[in-house]
């Protein structure tokens, strides 16, 4: 995995060496140089770099000003004549802070510290993207069920069965009894098929709210639920899945 880089000096001798230093380290891509910081504003709004090689005093524009402009700068090295900014360089979170003339073992000592960053950083928000990913597609906690002239909030959790009655649907929770004008394919498709299995045509049931199970019924409190032939065989092969049985 390359970085882009650029290296911005007003001495062309500096540039020189920096782009020679660059191509003997594979995973640097040096895309530009620059002799100037302004100049390097203009590139950098247009373009994507992950590090830049940067000159302290400069004609016009310095590379302190340069970075003090940045909202969000890419990893930086300083690269300069001069020991006395070194600690500005720490307060401006730069990356390291190199002295002219850069021999190239202290070069490679200071990129490889950027890369060891650079890849741990790639690493963080891989991890942070993959967390959002599966807060994103956790199921909710609740619906809103229409029953009559109410609209009435229903958590998952404490849904017990879904009972068929002709055109009608019960929800049995924990607490109370929901009677809503639903079929069984929509409500179907707002449960975690996960937790929730039909077991007869007639009834959905919450996997963690079964009692026992015996001969071909189970029993979820006071209710008795018989399992069809029809879906007897995805139950219990559900149960396996989870190492229930």
């Amino acid at each position: 995995m390359k970085m882009n880089c650029i290296a911005v000096d007003d001495e062309i001798l500096a540039l020189k060496k920096i782009k020679r230093y660059a191509e003997k380290v594979d995973y640097l891509n040096l895309i530009g140089t620059f002799d100037s910081a302004l100049s390097t504003l203009t590139f950098l709004r247009e373009n994507k770099v992950d590090l830049i090689f940067l000159d302290i005093q400069m004609d016009e524009f310095t590379g302190i000003q340069l970075l003090e402009t940045m909202k969000d700068p890419p990893y930086i090295i300083l690269t300069t004549a001069f020991d006395q900014y070194a600690l500005k360089a720490y307060e401006l979170d730069v990356i390291d802070y190199l002295l002219k003339p850069i021999p190239f073992d202290r070069f490679v000592k200071s990129v490889e510290k950027v890369y060891a960053r650079y890849l741990k950083d790639i690493a963080d928000k891989t991890h942070a993207k993959n967390s959002e990913q599966v807060i994103s597609k956790r199921q909710p906690e609740f619906t809103f069920i229409k029953s009559g002239n109410k609209t009435v909030k229903v958590y998952f959790d404490k849904i017990l069965y879904i009972e068929g009655m002709r055109d009608y649907l019960l929800i049995r929770t924990t607490e109370n009894k929901i009677m809503t004008l639903q079929n069984f394919k929509n409500i179907q498709d707002i449960l975690d098929p996960s937790k929730f299995v039909r077991v007869h045509k007639s009834y959905i049931i919450a996997l963690d709210k079964i009692d026992y199970i015996e001969n071909n019924a189970l029993k979820i409190k006071d209710k008795f639920i018989p399992i069809s032939n029809t879906y007897k065989v995805a139950f219990f092969n559900l149960l396996n899945q989870k190492n229930f049985l």
